[in-house]
């Protein structure tokens, strides 16, 4: 007897590791750049202090990892609103390629992005 495999737990793990990366990451920046920054209540980094940290591979590649992780979390987060919100499940296919597709296509833009900067 044999089992068919299912490729469904991996959008499940980048959407657990994706909310878990916006959970700990997305409050801090939009605090700092978001708020303490602009408010004055912490200095702002220059932007050659913000560059230098850039430049750092380790720094590229947590972003990387935050921002494509994020984006696979989005993305299978309105898969399943639209599933359940719309009763479109008929539309299987149709939906899941256009949110992968958008998470893989903002994960390569911001790899561009990344790559640039530095």
């Amino acid at each position: 007897m044999t089992t068919k495999q299912s490729v469904e737990p991996l959008p499940w793990l980048l959407f657990s590791a994706g909310g878990v990366m916006a959970a700990m990451f997305l409050p801090v920046l939009v605090f700092l750049f978001g708020f303490a920054f602009p408010l004055g209540w912490i200095s702002a980094p220059t932007y050659d202090d913000v560059h230098g940290v850039l430049r750092s591979p380790l720094t590229i590649l947590v972003l990387f990892v935050v921002l494509m992780l994020s984006l696979f979390h989005a993305a299978h987060r309105f898969r399943y609103t639209l599933y359940d919100g719309l009763q479109i499940k008929h539309l299987n296919v149709p939906v899941a390629v256009f949110c992968y597709g958008g998470a893989i296509v903002g994960t390569v833009a911001a790899a561009v992005l990344l790559v640039q900067v530095r």
